[in-house]
């Protein structure tokens, strides 16, 4: 928690600004906003600014939704937002003094927006808190460095050529390809910094131009899911300096490893005790029951950890991204791998999400579900051995449609997320899924139009 000095400070990097960008963070995880001159600083920190309401429903190419939305039905009136103050700080990618406030929408009797995705995780965080627990967030969080430019292809790796393999090669926990993007890597980890986005690791990954940073362990999860949220704005921002694309896509590479978002997990006790802590072979009670929850509510969260189209393309049988909700003991061929080798440190780490995903929704649906597992005792059923799976995992929806139902049909999503949520949620994903329809591919052409 920031003290009054502190927004005291932050009051006065606003008003000294040369422009203020504000921005909400969309059901997508897409910033929207807008440039502000400095004279409303006081108003970001105070009553607020008006935002649509709608900004957070918007489809992924910022497109209102038309079934079931809230601008048509409504008249889209505005909502206050109001910056969450950790965030004020100077956009070191941009000329100028420049700083950003990262917003969240306020209803008019001071309850979080329900359609903020900030506002569900925090509603979440709630529930620990009534219930006396805490729980602490590790994020490991991949991305690709791509250029866009390349004759020919719609991405490539830079220094990708017809040719040559150089820009294709790959450099997993290698520290060449670290070298190669330096000046990159460093301006994003010193805008990072700055920002109070505290990244511990940076390690070439298992593609070309692929990377994975893990943000600090915390017991602040809103404050973890607002660091990733911003991480992927600067790393985004940063490359554009240099020519290049940042993209969290899970798969833009059909032939090379695509990008996750590993979450670790722990809850503490009021006395700020993991109450994971078991033996070096086995955890607490306590955590096999969270974990029951996040396995048996899996299928039904895949929507919030793989939201999008492309999402899928990560799971097939044969690579590390899971198509079982399974779980396993220091086994990273599972959806969860149970980490007890430090019983002090005893937690789950979650291996579905795509770094594609909202952050919000994903710790929302990932803690959601772990307590309502501790609320129930529920069994998380045998253990994967390797790559022999448990025979009672149950099967994660594959294909979007799929999970879209999932997600739609679930009473356990619509306590989590709230109904209203849940519904509108879906009717901006059937949006997406009804435009995609409409788009024929080039390798559909390439199959089917003169041979079929």
């Amino acid at each position: 928690m920031l003290t009054n000095p502190d927004i005291e400070a932050k009051a006065a990097l606003l008003s000294g600004a040369d422009y203020i960008e504000a921005f909400v963070i969309d059901v997508n995880g897409v910033p929207r906003g807008k440039w502000l001159q400095r004279d409303k600083a006081k108003s970001l920190l105070g009553a607020g600014i008006a935002l649509p309401r709608s900004a957070y429903l918007l489809d992924i190419w910022g497109r209102d939704i038309l079934e079931g939305g809230i601008a048509y039905d409504t008249g889209d009136p505005d909502g206050m937002c109001v910056a969450v103050p950790h965030s004020i700080t100077r956009m070191g990618w941009a000329d100028g003094n420049v700083m950003q406030a990262l917003l969240t929408m306020r209803e008019p009797d001071g309850e979080i927006y329900y359609l903020d995705p900030r506002g569900v995780l925090a509603r979440v965080l709630q529930r620990y808190a009534k219930a006396g627990l805490t729980p602490a967030l590790g994020v490991e969080l991949e991305f690709y460095l791509v250029d866009p430019r390349q004759d020919g292809l719609k991405i490539a790796p830079r220094g990708a050529d017809e040719s040559g393999w150089r820009g294709w090669q790959i450099d997993a926990v290698g520290l060449g390809e670290v070298h190669d993007y330096e000046p990159i890597l460093r301006e994003m980890m010193g805008c990072a910094k700055a920002q109070d986005i505290i990244l511990e690791t940076l390690v070439s990954e298992s593609g070309p131009g692929q990377f994975e940073v893990t943000l600090k362990y915390s017991t602040d999860a809103l404050r973890v899911a607002d660091s990733a949220t911003l991480f992927k704005r600067t790393i985004k921002q940063v490359a554009r300096k240099h020519g290049l694309t940042a993209t969290f896509m899970a798969k833009p590479y059909g032939q090379w490893a695509g990008s996750g978002m590993h979450v670790h997990m722990s809850i503490l006790d009021n006395a700020g005790k993991n109450i994971f802590t078991g033996t070096p072979e086995r955890a607490s009670p306590e955590l096999y029951h969270a974990l029951g929850g996040i396995i048996h509510n899996m299928p039904d969260t895949m929507l919030t950890l793989a939201p999008h189209a492309n999402s899928y393309r990560r799971f097939a049988p044969g690579v590390h991204a899971p198509t079982y909700g399974d779980w396993g003991h220091d086994n990273r061929m599972a959806s969860v791998r149970v980490i007890t080798a430090d019983p002090a440190a005893s937690r789950i780490e979650h291996r579905v999400a795509g770094a594609d995903c909202n952050p919000y929704l994903a710790f929302a649906s990932l803690l959601g579900t772990a307590l309502q597992g501790l609320e129930t005792k529920a069994d998380p059923g045998p253990e994967t051995h390797g790559t022999v799976r448990s025979a009672t995992a149950p099967k994660l929806p594959i294909a979007w449609s799929g999970a879209v139902d999932r997600f739609a049909a679930s009473a356990n999503m619509g306590d989590i997320f709230g109904t209203d949520f849940q519904r509108y949620y879906i009717a901006c994903k059937r949006q997406e899924i009804s435009e995609l329809r409409k788009r024929i591919s080039d390798v559909e052409y390439d199959a089917y139009l003169k041979n079929a």
